[in-house]
């Protein structure tokens, strides 16, 4: 995970124009940072109410501890065996894909609001180090979007084409940000299904997910990475919480954009 060090700098002192010894000031340091309170883990979707901050120009949703089951054995075969993971620390997910504005330009499709795609991973990986931050994991991103209720889709277990931008009601193009609100995760992240899909960290690797097997190394520029989500109407064909697909991460695709993470 990526830890932020946060770094102090005096200024040079000022030295007066005297005869006489002047004592020095002493600087004033910043209080130390405050340790986050420790969130308790969440049993169910119900018992968490979403969080929203702006972290460094970008709209951040906190996602609470807890367990989930990873993958489905009712799914495709990369997405099997199901197995349980568990989160012990809480951490952020952005509440939308990165817009183009946010980005700082176009994709394929033009619109300071709409999710910036055609892009490489590692330009994607690129812009979230830029903020302090980092793409999220396969893990982080299907528990942003599953929750311990292990829903289907981010609203639940039947798949309902209005809560989600998909080819069939957006003339095949991507739509603003956050433009099917009823279609959010249990911890408030927009567009998990639909719109785009969305880059993520890891290495497309065999289930079950294990994070410390080197599949989270970020300078590995050659090996497949995982997208997720997606703009098909197909039932299981991108748009449940759980489908899997991957591609090299120096291709780019008019429908792969991608949202930041951060560890709390």
């Amino acid at each position: 995970m990526l830890k932020i060090r946060h770094f102090i700098i005096l200024s040079g002192l000022v030295m007066l124009a005297s005869c006489s010894p002047t004592a020095e000031p002493t600087p004033t340091l910043p209080p130390p940072t405050e340790t986050p309170v420790p969130i308790p883990p969440v049993t169910q979707n119900a018992d968490w109410t979403p969080v929203t901050e702006t972290i460094n120009g970008l709209e951040m949703v906190l996602v609470p501890p807890g367990c989930f089951m990873m993958g489905s054995d009712d799914g495709r075969r990369d997405e099997r065996p199901a197995s349980e993971l568990c989160f012990e620390q809480a951490y952020y997910i952005g509440r939308t894909e990165v817009t183009n504005a946010q980005f700082g330009s176009q994709g394929n499709f033009a619109g300071d609001n709409r999710p910036r795609e055609n892009l490489p991973w590692t330009e994607a990986r690129d812009f979230c180090v830029s903020k302090g931050m980092r793409l999220p994991t396969e893990a982080e991103w299907e528990y942003a979007a599953r929750g311990p209720s292990n829903l289907h889709y981010p609203w639940g277990d039947e798949f309902i084409v209005d809560n989600a931008v998909v080819d069939s009601n957006s003339n095949n193009e991507t739509a603003d940000v956050g433009s099917r609100p009823v279609g959010a995760s249990w911890v408030g992240a927009l567009d998990m299904s639909g719109n785009v899909f969305e880059w993520v960290s890891s290495i497309y690797a065999p289930y079950p997910y294990e994070g410390a097997d080197g599949r989270e190394n970020p300078d590995d520029t050659e090996s497949p990475r995982v997208f997720r989500g997606g703009v098909n109407t197909y039932i299981d064909f991108g748009a449940s919480a759980h489908t899997r697909f991957n591609m090299p991460p120096g291709d780019r695709d008019w429908f792969i954009g991608f949202r930041c993470a951060l560890s709390r």
